[in-house]
Formats: structure tokens, C-alpha cells, sequence
């Protein structure tokens, strides 16, 4: 089968130069702790499932800073912060978000309903923050802050914060204690370090790489002697690469490949916790597979966990661009679907064996709680060979290209084909997957919303192109404004190509009718 405009475009990418990125936003977190009856607890707090950036997410009180956080005056200093990780306003709204979301403010601890009540009209927007400080007569305090760690998004898509952390004791027996006010947030409770991790390990909970290795050294080593290895972070790494493990064995690798933008990165996936698969290593570039080798290798070395085989979700270049490479590095097969066997064999890639809908293989663990129960599930639509890969225990679907947390999924004839796309979303919704981790972005916590959202999102397309077809509009190119108004010049090829696999699913329904 000869390239479709989709690989085409992706070949061309071959060579590019890549815009700079947009700086991150600078942002902050409190981690809120004590010594509880039980030993040591931390505050933290879910955010509300209606956010668009990580709803439903677990994390620590904080949020952006904004400009106007630069001209608040704070007293004293946080402890350790150097002044090559400050930033303007940083800690003025580090104290702001931490008294907007947990109504906790060092310097006004004894402000009482009064500051409760000027909180509620911040929250409302009918206050602002330097109004409520003067209301309470008092400057937040920086003192008991101590700095514990700076953090940067992963190249997952645009949005990226450059988030510093602090650890801030609050005793049990202080007057004012930290609540949530439903919006933003949606709850918050005091807990163990270890319950935390228990919640995630079980699957109950979704946190960020910086929130579970938090939890890690508070729970190991308190805050005291935490503090250091929590500045240092240095065990936070595997090879150059953050340690990104969004659901138990699934160690994500967002690498730099010929894909679409708006993602600049492919998520190369390492599913399992001993006998382990590599799933899509897709990078081209030789810096960024030897970067994945040494990160395989200590892997191996601190985790235990072992490549035994490389898997393919598919055949994009995105998917497949470093899998030459990293097969001869580990010395380990390929397996694919038996139609992605056909079209990988054009790029010099043989598959040593073939993976088949319904599938289930065994990746042995240390333990029977670490043997993972994969099952292979074929998902065409996308690409006739498409696959994606469930851990049937935790519900954690690697979802490949059936899905995407930055936009739209391609599906360009006579490759990509429409009705087997809808086919393939809804036989994923009705295995109900707790989460789903798509080969660009990050991970989605909603697996039944998102899947319903896309669905309708291509019925909605298709209902447009039936009536520019109803309305005497027969060519593609002719449809794009129609159908695509919201598509900007230089998608309209892919949008064309869009328009003639809805074309082609209507034509099959026998829904078209005659010119």
C-alpha cells in the first residue's frame, strides 16, 4: 500500500528544526506536613475533575504566578531558596495559592474567620489578593517555608510549568487548619506518606512524577533528613530522563520524533516490572536512542526491569524510528501486528513475530503481584495494524494513536479507515479502562469521557460533511470550509483527507445521496 498524505507529511518533517519552546510558566507547590498520632502526614489535595490541565489529578496545594504577585510584599525569607531558583512573585504566590487553596497563610495564622471569610470573596472574584492582605492588616510571612526542589514539565505539549516545591510544618494544635472550598479543588485530607503511595500503587488514585517521589523520601526519610535528597532529586532520574511512572510498571519515555505537531515527542513506554516490553521507540535521532539506552540500562541496573521485546502499536515513522537501533543495542525481537509486519518490512525492519487480537502474554515479575497479564487488543482505524495493550489487573490501556492528549488523530484513506476507527473507540469504552496512556501527552484519567468526547467529536464532524454533501458540495477541498472552519491553513490537506474517510463511511452506510 502506497504512503498516505499523513506518512508523507511525517517523512517531510526529516531534518527540521524545531521552533524554540515557549518559556514555562514559573509555579510553585506547598507540601503541608505534621506529626500526627500515627507518625509523619502530608496535606494534599485532588483538583477538580472539570480542569482542563491534570483534572482529577492529585497534588500538592499551588498553582502559577502571576505578574501582579511580583509587587506583593512579603516578610522574611524562604528557607534555602537560592536566588538562582527565584523568580519574581515567586514566593509572594506560593503563600497566594496556598491561602486560596487551603485557606492556610503564615503571618495571619491567628486572622481566623476573617481571613476564611476574604478567602471566599478571592475565591468568588470579588477580592483581590493585595485587597485581602490590607483588609487583614498583615504580610504573608516566608519564613516557614523551606525550599524542597524545582521541577519542569515533560516535553509532553506546550503547556509547561517550572514548579518549585516547599515544605511547610503546620502543626495539629494551630487554630486554623487547611479546607477546601469546592472549585478548583474538589478535596484534600491529611495522610500517611505511605497510604498515598499504597492508593496509587492500588490504582485509586493519579499523581504526578514530583508528587509520588515527594511521597517516596517523605515516607523513607522524613522531612528533615529528606530535605537534601528532595533538593537534589538526583534518584528522581533514570539515565538523563525524569523517572515518569503514571501507573505501576508503566515507565514513560517522551522522546523527540518525526511527529505532528502540535506534539514534538513520542511516549516510548516500558511495561512491566521484571520481564519487561519496550513499546514504540520511535526517535530517529541517534543522541536521543543512545539517551533511551543508558536510561534502559539503569533501569535494569536499580529496578530490575529487563527489555525482552520491542512491541509496535504501529507503523508510523513516529512509532518505529528507533527501532533498528535499539534492537541491535538490546539484542531483542520485534513483535507487531501481522499488517504492520507488512508495511515496517518497506523500512528494513523485519518483525520475529506477530501479536493477535485477543492475545494475552504473561511478563513475569519478581513476585505474583508484579507478573503483569497483558492482553493484545487489534484497534484499526488509525492504521489498519494498530494495536493497543491492556494491563488487565490495573486497567491501564497503552492506547498508541487511538487516542491523543494534545488534538485530533489523523485518519487518512484508504490507511486510515473511519468506520473501523468509531469501531475501535467504542470496543475500547466497553472494556472500561481506568486509564489511558496515548502516545502523545500525557495521561488521561477519564477513559470514559474521553472516549465518549471523541466519538461524538467525529459524529459531529460527520453530521457537517452529510450536509455539505446534502448541499450540493461533492469535492473534499470544497467541504474544508464547511466542515473545518476551525482548521487552520496549513491542516487543510490533512483536513481534506479527514473529510473523505467520513465520505467513505457515509458512502458504506449508504447514506449519500445520489449527485
Amino acid at each position: 500500500m502506497p504512503e498516505g498524505l499523513y506518512e508523507q507529511v511525517l517523512h517531510s518533517l526529516a531534518g527540521r528544526t524545531l521552533p524554540p519552546p515557549k518559556p514555562p510558566r514559573a509555579s510553585a507547590a506547598v507540601v503541608p506536613w505534621r506529626r500526627g498520632p500515627d507518625g509523619l502526614e502530608v496535606y494534599w489535595v485532588r483538583r477538580s475533575s472539570a480542569l482542563a490541565f491534570m483534572g482529577g489529578w492529585y497534588a500538592f496545594p499551588g498553582g502559577g504566578i502571576s505578574k501582579d504577585d511580583s509587587f506583593i510584599e512579603v516578610q522574611g525569607h524562604a528557607v534555602g531558596l537560592a536566588e538562582s531558583d527565584d523568580a519574581p512573585g515567586l514566593v509572594a504566590g506560593t503563600l497566594r495559592e496556598l491561602s486560596e487553596e487551603t485557606g492556610l497563610l503564615p503571618g495571619a495564622t491567628d486572622a481566623g474567620d476573617a481571613l476564611e471569610e476574604a478567602r471566599r470573596q478571592l475565591l468568588a472574584g470579588t477580592l483581590k489578593w493585595r485587597d485581602l492582605l490590607s483588609g487583614l492588616q498583615s504580610k504573608p510571612r516566608a519564613d516557614d517555608l523551606v525550599y524542597a526542589g524545582r521541577w519542569l514539565t515533560p516535553a509532553f505539549g506546550p503547556l509547561r510549568f517550572d514548579n518549585r516545591f516547599f515544605l511547610l510544618e503546620w502543626p495539629a494544635d494551630r487554630p486554623t487548619q487547611p479546607t477546601i472550598v469546592p472549585g478548583e479543588l474538589s478535596f484534600g485530607e491529611w495522610i500517611r506518606p505511605l497510604e498515598a503511595l499504597s492508593r496509587w500503587r492500588r490504582g485509586d488514585v493519579m499523581a504526578a512524577p514530583p508528587v509520588l517521589y515527594f511521597l517516596t523520601v517523605l515516607a523513607e526519610d522524613g522531612p528533615e533528613t529528606g530535605l537534601q535528597r528532595l533538593r537534589d532529586a538526583a534518584d528522581s532520574y533514570v539515565g538523563e530522563f525524569r523517572r515518569i511512572e503514571f501507573r505501576p510498571g508503566t515507565l514513560v519515555f517522551p522522546l523527540q520524533t518525526l511527529t505532528l505537531p502540535p506534539a514534538s515527542t513520542t511516549n516510548c513506554i516500558l511495561l512491566g516490572f521484571g520481564d519487561a516490553v519496550l513499546i514504540d521507540p520511535g526517535a530517529v535521532d541517534a543522541t536521543e536512542n543512545a539517551r533511551l539506552i543508558a536510561a534502559l540500562a539503569d533501569v535494569h541496573s536499580r529496578l530490575g526491569r529487563r527489555v525482552t521485546a520491542i512491541w509496535l502499536t504501529h507503523h508510523h515513522p513516529d512509532h518505529i524510528g528507533g527501532v533498528q537501533t535499539i534492537r541491535q543495542a538490546l539484542s531483542v525481537p520485534v513483535l507487531a501486528h501481522a499488517l504492520t509486519a507488512e508495511r515496517v518490512a518497506a523500512d528494513g525492519i523485519a518483525v520475529d513475530a506477530l501479536l493477535a487480537d485477543n492475545q494475552q502474554i504473561e511478563l513475569a515479575g519478581e513476585t505474583a503481584a508484579e507478573t503483569m497479564r497483558i492482553r493484545v487488543l487489534h484497534t484499526p482505524g488509525h492504521a489498519s495494524g494498530h494495536l493497543a495493550f491492556l494491563d488487565e489487573a490495573r486497567g491501564t490501556l497503552i492506547a498508541g494513536d487511538l487516542v491523543s492528549a494534545l488534538g485530533t488523530v489523523v485518519i487518512d484513506p484508504p490507511e486510515g479507515n473511519m468506520d473501523d476507527y468509531l469501531a475501535s473507540l467504542a470496543r475500547i469504552r466497553a472494556l472500561s479502562p481506568h486509564v489511558l496512556l496515548p502516545a502523545h501527552g500525557s495521561a488521561l484519567i477519564d477513559p470514559e469521557k474521553t472516549l465518549r468526547e471523541t466519538i461524538d467529536h467525529r459524529l459531529q464532524r460527520e453530521h457537517r460533511v452529510a450536509a455539505a454533501w446534502s448541499s450540493g458540495l461533492r469535492d473534499p477541498a470544497a467541504m474544508v470550509d464547511a466542515v473545518y472552519d476551525d482548521t487552520p491553513d496549513a491542516a487543510r490537506p490533512l483536513a481534506e483527507r479527514q473529510i473523505r474517510a467520513h465520505l467513505e463511511r457515509l458512502e458504506h452506510q449508504g447514506l449519500l445521496e445520489a449527485s
